[in-house]
């Protein structure tokens, strides 16, 4: 079974159903001592990097049990950005850290050209793959997933696709157990259920 864990940041609706359609059995916990029979974790979220202020101390702590029992982290959106030291969004709030630096908000105009750039960046937009990933086994570079956000990851050691709106920043991670996309893989069609599927291939 894999935790879906809901920290009031977002409809996890979609998400569930994609899940279902790589054939995952999902659950919500009702609180951290619920990941303990988990065989992976997710944790998705849309809006403010200050609703993540919810993944109290309990929960880091029942996360990293599961991580240190071999069980996958997949951060989505939000929950991806809580995978980096924290968000000038929400200054005040840390990020669970296994990501080095802090995510930002994406700029108002593009640097090279001066162009004004509509801030939340949505819709559809390309993924460069910098190197070999799990994540991304049977993507073709070049593939189109579906963004909605304000504030964005930079460059890490552990960045395995980017992707650009004004800046190149990282649209999905890797670091041992744990992975966060910054797209939202549940509204990106056959790409974004072949990304699913992968991480849930790494489970079984």
């Amino acid at each position: 079974m894999i935790a879906l864990v809901d920290y009031g940041a977002g409809n996890l609706t979609s998400v569930r159903k994609a899940l279902a359609a790589v054939g995952a059995e999902v659950f919500t916990p009702a609180g951290p001592a619920d990941l303990a029979t988990a065989r992976g974790v997710i944790v998705p979220g849309v809006g403010h990097f200050g609703s993540t202020r919810t993944l109290g101390q309990a929960w880091r702590h029942a996360i990293l049990d599961r991580l240190e029992a071999g069980r996958p982290l997949l951060g989505i959106c939000v929950g991806l950005q809580w995978l980096f030291a924290g968000s000038t969004e929400a200054p005040d709030v840390p990020g669970f850290g296994v990501c080095a630096g802090m995510c930002d908000r994406l700029p108002d105009a593009d640097p090279a050209t001066g162009a004004r750039l509509k801030v939340p960046h949505v819709g559809w937009n390309t993924l460069a793959m910098p190197r070999p990933s799990r994540l991304f086994q049977g993507v073709p570079p070049g593939a189109h997933v579906y963004f909605t956000h304000s504030y964005a990851a930079p460059l890490a050691r552990g960045t395995v696709a980017t992707s650009a709106y004004g800046i190149e920043f990282t649209a999905a991670v890797e670091e041992g157990l744990v992975s966060g996309v910054q797209f939202h893989p549940e509204k990106s069609g056959q790409v974004g259920l072949q990304v699913l599927g992968n991480w849930l291939g790494g489970i079984r």
